[in-house]
């Protein structure tokens, strides 16, 4: 067997073994809507204490257990699944609009997770909120 026929057959057989992981990924990769499947937390039921930190000051947020926590003033708080319908990215607070924002292609959510523009089609989960002193609790 000379060089040829070796790299030939060597070829060969790499593509054979590494074919149908190339097909099963452009398989996946290619769905109708380009939407990822994101899965909102579902038995929600945590504190947090907002005494210090981000949600210590009004505008500020968090992401805790898959959930954005923020705060809009000194009593109003926001919960929201944090990961975007489009492609699963998390969303950060924008304290200005009072709305959630996609860094990662754009999307737009209200405060209560409705989507208003960008890629993605599905609304945010919103979840409950309830402060006591320095204690908020957020549960579904």
């Amino acid at each position: 067997m000379n060089r040829k026929e070796f790299f030939a057959k060597v070829g060969f057989g790499a593509a054979t073994v590494l074919l149908p992981a190339c097909i099963a990924g452009l398989a996946t990769s290619c769905s109708s809507n380009n939407e990822e499947s994101t899965t909102a937390p579902t038995t929600v039921d945590f504190i947090i204490d907002i005494s210090t930190g981000s949600l210590a000051t009004d505008g500020g947020f968090l992401v805790s257990k898959n959930i954005v926590v923020a705060r809009v003033d000194a009593t109003t708080f926001l919960a929201v699944a944090a990961a975007c319908t489009h492609e699963g990215t998390n969303v950060n607070y924008v304290s200005a609009s009072k709305t959630f924002h996609c860094p990662n292609h754009g999307a737009n959510f209200s405060s209560t997770g409705n989507h208003l523009n960008g890629p993605g089609t599905g609304n945010l989960k919103q979840y409950n909120v309830s402060l006591s002193g320095n204690s908020l609790r957020i549960y579904s």
